[in-house]
């Protein structure tokens, strides 16, 4: 499967998102990862739709939203109607019974829809929901701050998920060009980056790297 980079804008520098992002489209990325964080779910507070509608204005790629709140259905249409492309919530914060919902809508609406899950908890916990999941994303760190070292023993949870399911497999946490090489023989396929990346002094190369093309 082709390697995709998300560079995610918690890294990026919020006085200038706009030029950020058009500097990452240009470096190659595919898709742009936005964090939205509640200070409940995870101990940080990042943006809401409000932005999410600003930086849809910025860059042609998509707006792949990750969602790291308490009871995401009560926001979820509010970030769509501001553009998101792809929704990814947490499988600790939401029931089957929801997701099943959820998935119904944003199919409705073109919606990528992702089922996300941290690394403490057990891949058992999606194994029953991963028929509604476009896509997964299995967090390499504990999320709530950018900057964080790369959790190894996850690795195994990528093998595993990736023998039972034939969509995307995102990782997000700890991304750079070594650990990248060992996630996409695991079994990933999008790498989220926000640090390797906007802390380069050149976005091109990162992004290159982290795709193990130079």
């Amino acid at each position: 499967m082709r390697i995709k980079i998300a560079p995610s804008i918690l890294s990026a520098d919020f006085s200038c998102l706009g030029k950020e992002l058009k500097k990452v489209e240009a470096a190659g990325a595919d898709m742009i990862h936005v964090d939205v964080m509640d200070g409940q779910f995870v101990p940080n507070i990042t943006i809401g739709p409000v932005v999410i509608k600003d930086l849809k204005g910025s860059t042609k790629l998509p707006l792949d939203v990750h969602l790291m709140i308490e009871n995401p259905e009560k926001l979820i249409d509010s970030f769509v109607k501001a553009g998101s492309d792809m929704i990814t919530v947490h499988i600790e914060t939401i029931s089957k019974s929801k997701i099943k919902i959820q998935k119904s809508k944003l199919a409705a609406r073109g919606i990528r829809f992702g089922i996300s899950l941290n690394p403490g908890t057990p891949l058992s916990k999606i194994k029953n929901v991963l028929k509604f999941a476009d896509f997964a994303l299995i967090m390499t760190v504990n999320p709530g701050f950018a900057g964080q070292e790369f959790i190894e023993s996850v690795l195994s949870k990528i093998k595993r998920l990736r023998s039972m399911f034939k969509g995307d497999i995102s990782v997000d946490g700890g991304i750079n060009e070594r650990t990248a090489k060992i996630a996409v023989a695991a079994g990933a396929n999008i790498l989220v980056a926000g640090s390797y990346v906007f802390g380069s002094g050149n976005y091109r190369k990162a992004i290159r790297r982290l795709r193990c093309e130079g």
